[in-house]
């Protein structure tokens, strides 16, 4: 590997106790009332935050609506994860609520289109037709990175550089037909929101609202956010790497959930080998695993800063 990623997590779903693997079966399945609540909170904020600012008109509060409200449209993107699996709405009407509340307001996204390319990636991990692997291969992918290097690509994302390549991404190549999905949203709805969308921002003469703290901190704030999120869900630069080889797993601190929140996303070796378990449940399924044995505490990155450290060390 690239940086000798240590392995936390010993063995892979094989290597659980009888009781541990029914334990889990019990995790699977969709989730509606922590994503809902997660949904209603990420828009509580935003509004809250939003309001707040054009109350108090101060230079320091529209940098502060901001920053926060990037960090909840990157939680609306890990819904829209989430539900591309499947595991927010399962009814008929499941993507279509999920793409009106979470994904066509982040401009570029829709649910069908990420589980494309995010489903592509489960199947064929780190193989030649994982998209992911694909995009992410590259200098400005491969660690450890200088730290001054590390700091431009986050200064490109944040002046905007970087967001048209970085929202491509998250873009099938073309159609599979593989990942369809069954209950098919009608083309028409995500022009017609975006008409709707105009129409009362017009109306409402809140533009300038939307420019500010809509629009600019999505192409700045969040493709930075975007970009240390793809950073602490895998390391790149090594073709068929195993998920443990590859993914590391970040235990966050309670104030580091509570400034960015990323829906037990940094504990992503268990959403590899368990796609069917929730955000909400994967702290359970992390448990699960130090009841039996398999976790290797000196392995495990604890916080945001452990896991910085390690990508921008020299190498030995």
């Amino acid at each position: 590997m690239p940086n000798d990623l240590p392995v936390a997590i010993l063995g892979d779903k094989n290597s659980l106790s009888p009781n541990a693997r029914e334990a889990i079966q019990k995790l699977n399945g969709a989730a509606p009332w922590a994503f809902t609540l997660e949904l209603i909170w990420a828009w509580a904020v935003v509004i809250g935050f939003i309001t707040l600012a054009l109350h108090l008109n101060t230079w320091w509060m529209s940098l502060l609506t901001v920053l926060v409200v990037a960090t909840r449209q990157n939680v609306l993107g890990l819904l829209v994860h989430d539900q591309a699996h499947l595991l927010g709405y399962r009814g008929r009407f499941g993507d279509l609520g999920v793409n009106l509340l979470a994904a066509y307001p982040l401009l570029v996204l829709t649910v069908e289109g990420y589980a494309q390319v995010h489903l592509a990636h489960h199947r064929d991990y780190f193989g030649p037709s994982d998209p992911d692997f694909k995009r992410k291969s590259g200098p400005d992918w491969t660690f450890p990175m200088p730290p001054g290097r590390l700091a431009r690509l986050f200064l490109r994302d944040l002046l905007g550089i970087n967001t048209i390549a970085l929202m491509r991404g998250k873009k099938p190549a073309e159609a599979n037909p593989v990942f369809a999905r069954r209950n098919a949203v009608p083309k028409w709805l995500r022009p017609l929101f975006f008409l709707v969308l105009i129409g009362l921002l017009s109306w409402a003469g809140l533009w300038t609202a939307f420019l500010l703290y809509w629009l600019l901190p999505l192409l700045t704030v969040t493709q930075v956010i975007i970009r240390w999120g793809a950073i602490c869900e895998h390391e790149y630069g090594a073709p068929k790497a195993t998920v443990a080889e590859s993914t590391p797993l970040i235990v966050l601190s309670w104030w580091e959930r509570l400034l960015l929140p990323n829906l037990n996303f940094a504990m992503h070796p268990y959403h590899h080998y368990f796609p069917g378990v929730p955000f909400s449940r994967l702290p359970a399924l992390h448990r699960i695993y130090e009841h039996d044995g398999l976790i290797e505490e000196k392995h495990v990155f604890r916080g945001y800063g452990s896991y910085l450290r390690f990508i921008t060390r020299k190498p030995a």
